[in-house]
């Protein structure tokens, strides 16, 4: 093989198409598909001494190989020492690195904006003697939360508040306290901004989101530099068996193939969403960091190649935003985020998030610009009666 030309045939330097097309795909075999399908296996022949990197189906898979080398492919091109790590979904993945780094004594700092699953973490980690500091994310507030601490966790965007933080100070300021730097890069996938290159030392995400995109799959990933702290979360992942199905890292692998494609057009319409939005009097709280008067855009556009697919705002009250929500036409009543179909809701409805009643959190798909701005244009108008 041609020094110029990695696994999977991604010549050096080609682009963020190219590489989502061709990461992680084995070499040709001759009467075989480009990529293989999913392999089922509880165990694999193992005669003699246990050696060799298939040996019992919770420790690896040939299926996940293909997937974890196509992730790495996409979080750190070009660079030796990376390893990833495939799991049973986001919380998972997230779990897998809380738990693994930390112990009874720790400090942790979280973002006290972040995902709604993150207070229940808190709540397990308190319990297991593990000190949880929280701070917003926007301002770099986290700053101000690190002395002593053994973790800290960015999620930037924030979600749903879509708040950014300047990941490569607080990561210069946490290495110099000897802290470890995990980021949630599911929000902007690995398209959007590369945490691993702005310093972090672990980037992990929710592949159920946009890296997946077709919301018919739960995953998550944590890729990491080669080490202890990558060799513990193994170990995590060994011990709880949080691993996913063959078929689910299959149909992951065959959707990131579409990824820059997918996030190109979210994105695009996604601000020009954001753009109609801002002009309607209704609307407050206007968050995308794509708007260059967002109040996280300048931070954004010096760490983030696309701004992502999911734009917040509020409405008036509950009821005027449960009117736009049941008078949008393209757009599903649904939680999650980042699918090729357009799905917005009312966050205050799950009771975890610090949001008004009327908050809204619109996830961008692949539909017409021009008909998804109408939709919500008509849905914003309707409700108002």
């Amino acid at each position: 093989m041609s020094d110029s030309i990695a696994a999977g045939g991604v010549v050096a330097g080609s682009g963020e198409g190219t590489r989502a097309v061709r990461a992680g795909l084995p070499e040709p075999v001759k009467h075989e598909p480009t990529l293989p399908g999913p392999v089922f296996a509880a165990h694999f022949h193992l005669p003699g001494e246990p050696t060799g990197p298939y040996t019992y189906g919770r420790d690896e898979n040939p299926t996940w190989t293909h997937l974890e080398r196509a992730v790495g492919e996409l979080e750190m091109p070009g660079r030796e020492g990376v390893e990833t790590l495939v799991f049973a979904s986001g919380m998972a993945a997230i779990s897998s690195v809380l738990f693994s780094q930390l112990r009874t004594g720790d400090t942790v700092v979280l973002p006290s904006d972040g995902y709604q699953a993150l207070p229940l973490v808190r709540a397990q980690l308190e319990a297991y003697g593990i000190e949880v500091r929280t701070a917003p994310t926007g301002g770099d507030a986290q700053l101000g939360a690190l002395d002593g601490a053994k973790l800290l966790w960015i999620e930037s965007p924030s979600n749903p508040g879509l708040d950014v933080c300047d990941i490569r100070r607080l990561v210069e300021a946490a290495h110099a306290r000897g802290v470890l730097v995990a980021v949630d890069n599911t929000l902007a996938t690995p398209l959007g901004q590369r945490p691993l290159e702005l310093g972090a030392d672990f980037s992990v995400a929710s592949g159920t989101k946009q890296l997946t995109g077709h919301g018919d799959v739960l995953l998550g990933y944590v890729t990491g530099r080669s080490g202890e702290p990558m060799t513990a979360v193994r170990r995590w992942r060994k011990i709880v068996g949080a691993i996913p199905g063959p078929m689910e890292a299959w149909l992951a692998h065959r959707s990131i193939a579409t990824l820059q494609m997918r996030v190109d057009r979210q994105s695009s319409t996604a601000l020009a969403v954001a753009r109609v939005l801002r002009g309607r009097p209704e609307v407050t709280g206007l968050r995308y960091p794509g708007l260059p008067d967002d109040p996280s855009h300048q931070v954004a556009s010096r760490q983030m190649r696309r701004y992502g697919c999911v734009v917040s705002f509020t409405l008036p009250t509950r009821a005027r935003a449960e009117r736009f929500l049941d008078r949008l036409r393209l757009v599903d009543d649904a939680t999650s985020f980042g699918g090729v179909r357009s799905t917005a809701e009312r966050r205050g409805r799950w009771g975890g998030d610090a949001v008004p009643e009327g908050f809204i959190r619109l996830s961008v798909g692949a539909e017409d610009p021009e008909d998804l701005v109408a939709d919500v244009l008509r849905a914003l108008e309707e409700s108002s009666r």
